[in-house]
């Protein structure tokens, strides 16, 4: 098994850093601020968690079948789980803080669900987690850098399945980032 890999280690433990910090965006946190939004246009903490768990989810799809046709014609590991020169620049592009000039609209299949519960959007979360650390791992050994998949959201774009993961990872960070910031002005206008 390759899990041992560094790159592959790295991206595990970007997953379990994203399992932390959504634990602690929820601790203590109740309903009524879970839900809370700064205005009628954005998203609460639930939604952001509530994104991110479809988005995981909708990533993963695209990536299992063109990974499954790896594994049966046998493309196994040449070199680091790595994305290409667009594929980096599209994860970095997700990277908070998030500059002005990166903001976008949610696609359409991604936008969290209206006012979902907390405890529903944060259970929602950690399953995702866990569907992308087991992908990680069960594909570990497969040339991840070399393997395309069409990304869901973009027409005629193809990434590597490296780019896929790091983007995940890197979205995830993003939304994580947004709700801590929504997290505290909830409190700020509670007090």
């Amino acid at each position: 098994m390759k899990a041992s890999e560094p790159d592959i280690k790295d991206l595990k433990d970007q997953l379990d850093a994203a399992d932390r910090d959504a634990q602690a965006l929820v601790a203590d946190l109740n309903e009524e601020r879970g839900g809370w939004r700064a205005e009628a246009d954005s998203w609460s903490v639930a939604e952001c968690l509530d994104h991110l768990a479809t988005a995981n989810r909708l990533y993963l799809h695209a990536m299992k079948e063109p990974a499954i046709r790896a594994r049966e014609r046998g493309r196994v590991r040449r070199g680091p789980a790595k994305p290409g020169f667009v594929g980096r620049w599209f994860a970095r592009m997700m990277e908070p803080p998030v500059k002005r000039r990166f903001r976008m609209k949610a696609p359409r299949l991604i936008k969290p669900r209206p006012a979902p519960p907390l405890a529903d959007a944060f259970a929602g979360f950690r399953t995702s987690q866990d569907e992308v650390r087991a992908f990680l791992l069960e594909y570990a050994d497969l040339d991840l850098a070399g393997v395309r998949f069409p990304n869901p959201f973009v027409r005629g774009i193809r990434f590597n399945l490296a780019t896929g993961l790091h983007v995940i990872t890197a979205h995830q960070r993003r939304h994580l980032w947004q709700a801590w910031r929504v997290r505290r002005a909830a409190e700020a206008a509670a007090a």
